[in-house]
């Protein structure tokens, strides 16, 4: 039997109203079925989830499903899928996503003839009835280069703020230089430090157009639309992409991207938690203060100061707790 190409991670919890069509396009990548392996992690499903990936996984040579008990999270069960990587190259799709057919087929062959160390793609929103074009915020295309010089500018969205970890394909070297791991038990925002990390610490990247891969918005079991505790991970996320920089020998130059992002996304979360239980909502705004107590305090004038009206009126009253007002 031959070695897979691709090896395709997906993590669920409770898609069962969607995974079947997610489970259906991964046997429309490659004419060959054995040029894909199917790693399926069933995060504590109460669904037929698990089911329909044990069924779907019979239609693969090479499958494998784990089901974890309880949820451990996306960050842990697509961690533990990287553990079951075979062939050069893996992707990650989640249970309410889907893929235009040949995607892996495209994908895996631009990847072996650019010798890339990751390819990033645009994806489809799909909101409803609703399909919508999201382009990679680069300028180059199928172009490889250098993925540090694909963070800057700090004030425009650049490839460190689109870290969906579905929108590309990797190569194995990066698991086997200990690079592809998300930080363990993160249950939202995982993907911010792991794409920092990847931007500073791999050597070749481009960005390549291929058959879509349709991103499912507005699904009610997602953690996009969820206010609850699991909410509170943005901030831990946040610092771990304040630390992946801190030991970059580069970081004074990357700083303010951080510093600009930090303040943005913390402004959109702070009126988020408006809406979240006041038990929780305290907790996210103290996870907040923390985190941006650690970010230099002469940058974060500087980006306030360039900021609108409305997000300094939001961040004004936390900047003051965390010692960080102008």
């Amino acid at each position: 039997m031959r070695t897979p190409l691709v090896t395709v991670i997906l993590p669920a919890k409770d898609a069962g109203e969607y995974i079947g069509t997610t489970l259906e396009t991964l046997t429309r990548q490659f004419d060959d079925a054995s040029a894909l392996k199917l790693v399926a992690i069933d995060d504590g499903s109460r669904d037929d989830t698990g089911m329909l990936m044990r069924q779907y996984a019979q239609r693969f040579p090479h499958a494998e499903v784990v089901r974890n008990p309880t949820a451990r999270g996306l960050a842990t069960a697509r961690n533990q899928g990287l553990a079951h990587v075979e062939g050069d190259a893996f992707c990650f799709v989640d249970g309410d996503d889907w893929m235009q057919p040949r995607r892996l087929e495209v994908l895996a062959s631009r990847l072996r003839e650019s010798d890339a160390d990751f390819l990033r793609t645009d994806h489809v929103r799909v909101t409803g009835m609703q399909r919508t074009l999201v382009r990679a915020p680069s300028p180059w295309r199928e172009r490889v280069m250098p993925p540090r010089e694909a963070i800057l500018p700090e004030t425009e969205s650049t490839m460190v703020d689109y870290p969906y970890a579905w929108a590309g394909i990797f190569h194995r070297r990066l698991i086997d230089r200990g690079l592809a791991d998300f930080p363990e038990g993160l249950f939202t925002a995982e993907d911010r430090p792991w794409i920092w990390r990847l931007h500073l610490q791999t050597e070749s990247f481009a960005v390549v157009d291929a058959p879509a891969l349709l991103y499912r918005r507005g699904v009610g079991t997602s953690l996009t639309q969820v206010r609850d505790r699991r909410q509170l991970d943005f901030a831990r996320a946040m610092n771990e992409v304040i630390a992946v920089v801190e030991r970059d020998p580069d970081a004074e130059r990357f700083l303010p991207k951080v510093v600009w992002t930090a303040l943005a996304l913390s402004s959109h979360h702070l009126v988020r938690a408006r809406r979240m239980a006041p038990r929780v909502r305290a907790e996210m705004r103290s996870g907040i203060r923390d985190m941006l107590h650690r970010l230099p305090a002469a940058e974060v004038a500087s980006v306030l100061a360039r900021f609108d009206g409305s997000r300094r009126r939001v961040l004004a009253r936390i900047l003051r707790q965390a010692g960080r007002a102008s």
